[in-house]
């Protein structure tokens, strides 16, 4: 593979495989299927996602939401509470035609979007696993927000809520619990609006772990996910998919040897990998990533065990010296890394390279900041 490394690849078919699972989960359960375009922020694989057919996409920051409109994608929600800061550039995105939805968890928040005079378009984060951010689904102050916005002149879209605590994980038991609780309680705080009066027409529920675990999605009406469409190796913990699913990997050349500690140098440092060590409290701990042969292909037991800002050290899981490494893994050798967290590692990189399944390859850019 002539590809200058380190470098990012996407694997087709595995991408391919993974947007038809969970399109196909989402639309045997009834609901709109919202990708999270934070994992990729890339536009062609955000149009792999609506061909497939997602209606509309998630984002993460403004600077997604304005890239991805300039791509033609109209329909976005930002779901992170917006800052009254913020709200200058959400207005400008608006006034060109995009159908922009804001966040909000406050009463601060909502008086802030209020006072622009703009009918924005608004949804209020429900707390539904004491994970990060939201309001309490029977909190007083739920039917505050909403009666501030509606009667402000916003729309009050509808309710959204995020089990990011299904990251914790590790059991289909404990996961199907996790996403009904999730669903029931985002779907209690939509009633709750309601019978206040505040219109809530959208339930909007997810994270990969409980969308895939769902048995029922009853009073729901769209879900979120994002990291299904690489997956990576804390989701293979998790159990939601296995590392032969990864689809997004890092492309890396043997630079040296330490043949006596049974280590293989690799220009994949940090900086290819990024720091995310989100394996380390999970089952199997796989360093800073998984290492495949060139065609993709696990080779078990070895994982990236150490790394320095430019250098990835390569060694047995369970420590054990290999004294073989040097004639396994020569100098000039290509291996593939699968990452810990594909967001984070993804990150690193201005483009992927789109391995086909017809063996050619394309270079997909991507983009960075805020």
């Amino acid at each position: 593979m002539d590809i200058e490394t380190p470098a990012a690849l996407i694997d087709e078919t595995r991408m391919a495989s993974n947007i038809a699972r969970l399109q196909e989960r989402m639309t045997a359960l009834g609901v709109r299927l919202r990708p999270h375009v934070k994992t990729s922020k890339c536009i062609e694989v955000a149009r792999r996602q609506q061909e497939a057919g997602a209606a509309g996409i998630t984002v993460s920051t403004l600077k997604e939401a304005e890239q991805f409109f300039a791509a033609g994608f109209t329909d976005i929600l930002y779901a992170v509470c917006i800052s009254p800061d913020k709200l200058d550039r959400a207005l400008a995105l608006r006034r060109r035609g995009c159908a922009l939805t804001l966040l909000v968890d406050s009463m601060v928040a909502a008086q802030a979007v209020v006072a622009t005079g703009h009918a924005f378009e608004v949804m209020i984060e429900i707390d539904s696993d004491g994970h990060r951010s939201g309001v309490q689904p029977e909190a007083v102050e739920l039917i505050a927000i909403g009666k501030l916005l509606h009667e402000g002149g916003a729309v009050v879209k509808g309710v959204l809520t995020h089990a990011g605590s299904s990251y914790d994980l590790d059991t289909p038991e404990a996961l199907r619990r996790l996403a009904e609780q999730e669903r029931a309680l985002c779907v209690r705080a939509a009633e709750r609006l309601r019978s206040s009066g505040v219109p809530c027409p959208e339930v909007s529920i997810g994270s990969t772990p409980t969308a895939l675990s769902a048995q029922s999605l009853a009073g729901v009406t769209e879900v979120r996910a994002g990291v299904y469409v690489f997956f990576d190796l804390v989701m293979a913990n998790i159990g939601v998919c296995a590392p032969e699913n990864v689809a997004l990997s890092v492309l890396t050349t043997v630079i040296g040897h330490q043949p006596e500690k049974g280590w293989v140098i690799v220009d994949a440092g940090w900086m290819a990998m990024s720091r995310d060590r989100g394996t380390q409290r999970q089952k199997i701990d796989y360093g800073y990533g998984a290492v495949c042969d060139a065609d993709g292909k696990l080779i078990e037991g070895l994982m990236v065990s150490g790394a320095n800002q430019e250098h990835g050290i390569i060694s047995r899981r369970d420590g054990a010296a290999d004294a073989g490494v040097v004639e396994r893994f020569p100098i000039g050798t290509k291996l593939r890394i699968l990452p810990n967290h594909a967001c984070a590692t993804g990150a690193q990189y201005p483009d992927y390279h789109l391995v086909m399944a017809s063996g050619g390859t394309e270079v997909w850019p991507r983009f960075q900041g805020w």
